[in-house]
């Protein structure tokens, strides 16, 4: 996991500055003030949920599930009052925002994705092989 959060973190860094220049280039100031809440509020959701599972990873399993789903259901909660307050103020674009928002989803968990599938994890069978008989 942790190749996972250091590729999304890689990812989430290279769009924000990608999005913040061309949201000021095409929105001016409140394009770039767009772009990095939308970055901020994208990658940091599903940052978080990474952040989580490596920080679970040593916990019994149903402990880890409790903890991801409770981190989970705050992540939620906690985007609905980022926008929820975000909503009624002007001082940034809308557009930007959400483009930029939906691309740090997209890009980072594709990113924790070629983190996750680069890492080499040992395989071992759950079933016992049959004992060989050598008096046969």
């Amino acid at each position: 996991m942790r190749s996972a959060v250091k590729w999304g973190v890689i990812g989430l860094v290279v769009l924000t500055i990608v999005g913040s220049l061309l949201g000021w280039l095409i929105g001016g100031k409140e394009g770039l003030y767009g772009a990095l809440l939308g970055a901020a509020v994208g990658g940091g959701f599903i940052l978080f949920t990474a952040l989580g599972v490596l920080l679970t990873s040593k916990l019994p399993a149903l402990t880890a599930g409790a903890v991801l789903l409770g981190t989970w259901l705050l992540k939620m909660i906690l985007a609905i009052v980022v926008l929820a307050i975000l909503k009624p103020l002007d001082f940034y674009d809308k557009t930007s925002l959400v483009l930029v928002m939906v691309f740090a989803l997209v890009i980072v968990l594709g990113a924790e994705t070629y983190g996750v599938l680069g890492t080499k994890t040992p395989y071992v069978d759950p079933t016992p092989s049959a004992p060989v008989n050598d008096e046969e």
